[in-house]
């Protein structure tokens, strides 16, 4: 595990994820390196973002953040799993039992990392900055204190 590696980072990068599924249909990031200090994910999107739609993608993310939802692990086949989730980012090893991470009813995933127990630990979503090329979307972000 790197050691900038942090669990409310992580977990912010799927609630982060889901809201992109949600807002644009552009599926999960198909890139990201997450630390403590700041992070960046990368999705594929066919145009470079405004300023009000980073905006209601924060305000979107910290609404999940502050309802104080329940992160939970679950275990299940990987045959089920395979129905259910895209699989490539595991490792071939994976095994035959595949770790799902629920937040809440709000996102559920695939996940060897390590993660909080609760949104509440998070801290606040902030989208420090965004750029587009070639057909790839990076918003970078970090967390604070909730004040």
């Amino acid at each position: 595990m790197p050691k900038d590696y942090d669990p409310s980072m992580h977990s912010a990068e799927h609630i982060l994820n889901q809201t992109m599924v949600r807002m644009y249909n552009c599926g999960r990031c198909v890139n990201a390196h997450i630390e403590k200090k700041k992070s960046r994910i990368d999705y594929k999107f066919n145009r470079e973002i405004s300023p009000e739609e980073i905006s209601e993608i924060e305000k979107r993310v910290n609404e999940i953040i502050n309802q104080n939802l329940p992160v939970r692990e679950e275990f299940i086949s990987r045959e089920e799993a395979e129905s259910r989730y895209n699989l490539s980012k595991l490792p071939e090893d994976a095994g035959d039992r595949i770790r799902i991470i629920h937040i809440g009813d709000y996102d559920s995933c695939p996940c060897s990392g390590v993660h909080v127990k609760s949104t509440a630990e998070i801290g606040k979503f902030k989208i420090i900055s965004s750029s587009y090329s070639n057909n790839l979307l990076r918003l970078r972000f970090k967390l604070g204190k909730d004040s």
